[in-house]
Parts: structure tokens; C-alpha cells; sequence
């Protein structure tokens, strides 16, 4: 019980926020922010658990995430733009991001296992700015829009409006952390993966096959970054550059479920978006939005410590 009591917390800091900062604003106003953080925050649970997963299978915190997101949004628009039908536009998304992901994880990643883990990090830095840059290359600065037919239909609940667009984004983050949960807890191939995070030589010892459980990881990591950047493409910005930097505050999701609580992640994730849009609404705090998520995780931080040494699992 004890170990989500940090998290009870931060979501006693969101209703906090949400009092203090919307508290005199109409409901029907300050409702459409909440819903809108709650899209926001699922984007950022959905970025925090495919670098989560990741990292307890490979030891890698893959900073590339964001660039191989933007990457799969841009191809989708780009094949929407020529007429293509649009399950098959998010179709090619997925998959391009997938592959893109297993291209660093086959090729650049077995390499580098043995290295610290400050430098697996610094060179998915470097992959993401390839990545980033070859997008930048093929799609100059522009304004564009990328929509889904969900974005149109919509429901009401408690009085406010929620587009279909939008439950789906808070719906997957949901349905995955279970779906990852019970993958991890109850299959073969993740009980091999929790195997390869506790200690990769034994692993080897005892007949994992390292090379496959691995690739299984970034192929997941690679679908969840491309279904993140569809989603990010439409509800926030159709943007190369603001896609790729989304993974900023997935790490910070990520670490308020200490790069390994995914049930964490989500509460995190969550937290972040809704206070992030609050405080939107307060001409004296909006302007420190951009540093929320890092001060929620590291609030978050601090009450996990407990007064004791703050120990991550690679650690």
C-alpha cells in the first residue's frame, strides 16, 4: 500500500490545482481544459510506457521515441495527402515506426550492450536527430493538419464533451498498461524479459534468447511510439520538431513510475497533462507550463525516497 501512496499524491495535487486554479472558473470553461489534459496526459502515459517496457528489457532509455513517432504521423499525412485511405495511411504509420525502431534495436543496439547506460542513452539521442533530421529533410516547415474521422463524433459524460478521438487516446493508455501488465506477469517471453532486466549474462546462462526477447521489446516500443505520434499529430500539433521533444515529458512519466511501475507511468502521465492544461487558465502560472511535468516527477521523486536511497531497477 505504502508504494502508491505517491501517487495518491500527485493525484491529490492535480484535484488540488484544479481548485485552486479553475475553482472560480465556470465548469462548462475549465472542463473542456480538464479534458483536454486528460488527452494530453494519456499521450504522455502512452510515451512513458513504451520507454518503460523498453528499458526494463534492454536497459535502454530510448530518447528516439519521439523523432520515430513524428516520423510515422508525417508518412501518414503525406499518403493521406495523396488520397490514400486512411486505416491504411495509420497502417503504413505503424508499421514505418516499428521497423524504424527495430532498425536501431538489430542493428546499433546488440553493440552497445555491454556499454554504460549513459551512453545506450546518448546514442538513441543520436538516432533520434537522424531520424529527425531525414524528417525534417523530406517535409519543410509548413502548416498541416492531420484529422481522423473520430475527431467529428463525440459524447457527453458528466456534462462534458469528450471527442471519440480523445477517449480512444485515454482508453488505449488504459487497456495497455493492462495488456503489458499481464504480458509481462503472465507469458513466456515476458517472464524472459523481466529475466534479461534483472541480470542479461544469467539470462544467457540459463538459454534466453537474448537477441529475440529484445527484438520483441523495440517492435512493441516502435508500435506504441507510432500510435503515440498519430495521436499527438492529431490532437496537439502537426509538428516534426514538437512530436519529437514530446518524449521529454514521457520521461518524466516515466520516471514517476521509476522506469518501472507502469501503473505509475499512467498516473503520472495523467497528472501532468490535466495540470499542464489547468494551468493554462491562470495568467500568472501559464507561463511555467513547460516545466510542470519535470516538477511533478520530481515531486514524485521525493515521496517515493521516503527518507530512504532512491534506487531504479538498472541501478
Amino acid at each position: 500500500m505504502k508504494r502508491f501512496l505517491p501517487l495518491l499524491w500527485l493525484v491529490l495535487a492535480a484535484l488540488a490545482v484544479f481548485i485552486l486554479v479553475a475553482g472560480k472558473t465556470p465548469f462548462r470553461i475549465s472542463g473542456l481544459f480538464l479534458v483536454s489534459g486528460l488527452a494530453v496526459g494519456a499521450l504522455y502515459s502512452l510515451g512513458g510506457i513504451g520507454l518503460v517496457v523498453l528499458y526494463r528489457a534492454t536497459g535502454v532509455l530510448n530518447l528516439a521515441n519521439g523523432a520515430i513517432g513524428a516520423l510515422g504521423v508525417m508518412v501518414a499525412w503525406q499518403l493521406g495527402h495523396w488520397g490514400v485511405a486512411p486505416s491504411l495511411t495509420w497502417l503504413a504509420a505503424l508499421v514505418l515506426a516499428t521497423m524504424v525502431s527495430l532498425i536501431f534495436g538489430r542493428l546499433i543496439a546488440p553493440g552497445l550492450a555491454h556499454r554504460d547506460p549513459v551512453v545506450k542513452t546518448v546514442a538513441t539521442l543520436g538516432y533520434a536527430l537522424v531520424v529527425l533530421g531525414i524528417t525534417a529533410f523530406i517535409w519543410e516547415d509548413d502548416v498541416r493538419k492531420f484529422s481522423l474521422p473520430t475527431d467529428q463524433m463525440a459524447a457527453i459524460i458528466l456534462d462534458l464533451r469528450f471527442t471519440v478521438t480523445r477517449m480512444i487516446v485515454i482508453g488505449t493508455a488504459i487497456f495497455i498498461v493492462i495488456v503489458i501488465w499481464l504480458y509481462l506477469d503472465r507469458t513466456r517471453v515476458g517472464l524472459q524479459m523481466r529475466s534479461l532486466a534483472n541480470d542479461r549474462q544469467l539470462a544467457a546462462l540459463i538459454g534466453i534468447r537474448i537477441v529475440r526477447v529484445e527484438t520483441i521489446a523495440w517492435g512493441i516500443s516502435g508500435v506504441i511510439a507510432g500510435f503515440t505520434g498519430l495521436m499527438f499529430g492529431d490532437l496537439v500539433r502537426l509538428e516534426p520538431f514538437v512530436i519529437t521533444f514530446m518524449v521529454i515529458p514521457s520521461i518524466a512519466a516515466a520516471i514517476c513510475g521509476k522506469l518501472e511501475s507502469l501503473v505509475g507511468v499512467l498516473v503520472g502521465g495523467f497528472t501532468m497533462g490535466i495540470i499542464e492544461s489547468l494551468l493554462t487558465l491562470s495568467p500568472t502560472l501559464k507561463s511555467i507550463r513547460p516545466v510542470a511535468p519535470f516538477v511533478i516527477a520530481a515531486i514524485a521523486l521525493f515521496l517515493m525516497q521516503g527518507g530512504r536511497p532512491l534506487v531504479f531497477a538498472r541501478d
